[in-house]
């Protein structure tokens, strides 16, 4: 008997560091509200702290706890720190009330977890005080009520929604009214430019073409000529303007007009040889003026199709 009595002393002895481990500090958590009183909707911060040993795993109360009479807001909360082998943790809650009562208390519990346990302790209970804004009426009775009517000035707001909107449906009208159109316009614009650049090219070919008749110059006579090359060029989009005489009847499949236009002009230019009248001279320029309104028509047919 007294030797299973003292097998029973030993095992209690051999688990007390373990309870001891197991208990949790002496001191509850503790719960204050840091202003002594509040109004109907108005923030109150409440400061939750609880110190500890430092191996427990202390859990605080988030937004899904029970407030009430208070309203969960929101919160900010401190890393745990250990002094002298104790460590404190410490969250500072926004709360707010819309109760009346003149008085109102809170108390939050903090969950310590220990292996597979849960153990939850009660904070202190903390007050705060409900501050009136209007004075209460004598013997309980309500309050009489000034009647009001006149209409107070509001400023207009801007109705961003309806003017979304009305931009939405002003956008899709005119993608209708491109796609529907956009093509049409594109070619109108198309055969203004070439009727504008034709004109252009025709008064300019005549300005140098006049200007070689009265002075015989040769430089006007190869303006010309330039001229011609880099209209075609333009209007076609190709690269005669960089193409030899040769090179030039060959890439309009040895045109006649063109071929002969341009033997007189190199004959002139290249050779010096001026005949004793402006008969070839103005044939040259005839032609290469005609082949330019002919490639003009054939663009302009082109575009309109």
């Amino acid at each position: 008997m007294r030797r299973k009595s003292l097998l029973s002393t030993l095992a209690g002895l051999l688990l007390l560091p373990g309870l001891a481990t197991a208990q949790p500090a002496a001191a509850p958590p503790q719960g204050r509200f840091l202003q002594p009183g509040t109004r109907v909707g108005e923030i109150v911060e409440y400061e939750l702290s609880y110190r500890h040993a430092p191996g427990l795993n202390v859990i605080f109360p988030d937004s899904t706890a029970e407030y009430a009479p208070f309203e969960y807001v929101g919160k900010t909360y401190q890393p745990t720190r250990t002094r002298q082998g104790v460590s404190l943790d410490r969250t500072i809650y926004r709360l707010r009330t819309f109760s009346l009562a003149p008085e109102q208390t809170l108390q939050l519990p903090v969950t310590v977890l220990q292996g597979r346990d849960t153990l939850t302790l009660p904070s202190t209970r903390a007050t705060v005080q409900l501050r009136r804004v209007v004075p209460a009426a004598a013997g309980g009775a309500t309050p009489a009520l000034r009647q009001a009517t006149a209409l107070l000035p509001v400023e207009p707001a801007f109705n961003y929604p309806y003017w979304l909107a009305g931009a939405g449906v002003l956008l899709l009208l005119l993608g209708g009214v491109a796609l529907t159109f956009g093509r049409r316009w594109r070619q109108r614009y198309q055969l203004y430019k070439l009727r504008k650049n034709h004109v252009y090219f025709l008064a300019q070919y005549a300005r140098h073409v006049e200007r070689f008749t009265l002075s015989r110059s040769l430089t006007n006579m190869e303006r010309a000529i330039t001229l011609w090359k880099n209209y075609l060029t333009n209007l076609e989009n190709n690269t005669i303007n960089s193409l030899t005489t040769r090179e030039i009847v060959a890439h309009y499949q040895n045109d006649a007009d063109v071929r002969l236009a341009l033997r007189l002009a190199d004959r002139v230019i290249y050779g010096n040889q001026f005949s004793e009248d402006d008969t070839e001279t103005d044939l040259a320029f005839d032609l290469l003026r005609t082949f330019a309104d002919r490639r003009f028509e054939l663009v302009r047919q082109q575009v309109e199709k």
